[in-house]
């Protein structure tokens, strides 16, 4: 059973960087596309950035490209989400989702209901 971990969330302010990471237990992590999502109080949960198994094919929201940075590492079984630049507007609740497929060839990829697996998530809290 595939289990998802995320860390690296914190307390910081406008301007300032985070990085989080997602642990994925599984043998199959270098075969699984992977995602991150978030949620911000009292709102749904939103795309944030996509990265297939082999890194080839990103996708970030509008929200945050130029400032969020996905990448993994297949020997490590992480992903990552360099963040920089934050704004009060990105504080959520940021989720680590897993698909049993390898890449995602449509706007499915920004869609909770493509991924199978899901971290417990890692709160960001951005102050004024």
């Amino acid at each position: 059973q595939v289990q998802l971990v995320e860390s690296g969330g914190g307390l910081v302010q406008a301007g300032d960087s985070l990085r989080l990471s997602c642990a994925h237990s599984g043998r199959t992590f270098s075969y699984s596309a992977m995602a991150w999502f978030r949620q911000p109080p009292g709102k749904g949960r939103n795309f944030v950035a996509y990265i297939s198994s082999n890194g080839q094919t990103i996708y970030y929201a509008d929200s945050v490209k130029g400032r969020f940075t996905i990448s993994r590492d297949n020997a490590r079984n992480t992903v990552d989400l360099q963040m920089i630049n934050l704004e009060p507007d990105d504080t959520a609740i940021y989720y680590c989702a897993a698909t049993l497929l390898s890449n995602i060839r449509d706007k499915s990829y920004a869609s909770p209901r493509t991924y199978v697996y899901w971290g417990q998530g890692t709160q960001v809290t951005v102050s004024s």
